[in-house]
């Protein structure tokens, strides 16, 4: 938490009564307390069809793996894409490495997560 956010939660606590502290408390336990209960997405196992295209590769990673942010993911694999329709790399290549930049961003995704409080 920020310092600022920090300052500000702070001299919000000081102009409340016991009562409604106890009752913020109450509230920030029970935020917690559901987070970490909420069962982690599991990736949905789609096999990789023959003669996939590197379009169709990107959809069937992001069903694959719903729990990723894919504003990050898709700036990295249209960068990927490029590389594949202006300089010619092969589809087999392309889809190789988005599978690899994939599991690389669900093995961030879940340390990040077995991380967190």
């Amino acid at each position: 938490m920020a310092n600022t956010d920090q300052h500000e939660l702070r001299a919000v606590i000081d102009v409340l009564t016991d009562a409604e502290v106890a009752s913020l408390l109450d509230f920030a336990r029970y935020l917690r307390d559901r987070r970490s209960a909420a069962p982690a997405p599991e990736i949905v196992n789609i096999p990789r069809p023959e003669h996939e295209s590197v379009i169709n590769a990107i959809r069937r990673l992001t069903e694959t793996y719903p729990m990723l942010n894919r504003d990050t993911l898709f700036n990295e694999a249209s960068g990927l894409m490029a590389r594949h329709m202006l300089h010619g790399e092969s589809s087999e290549d392309t889809i190789d490495q988005l599978e690899a930049l994939f599991k690389s961003r669900y093995a961030t995704w879940q340390a990040e997560v077995a991380a967190s409080p």
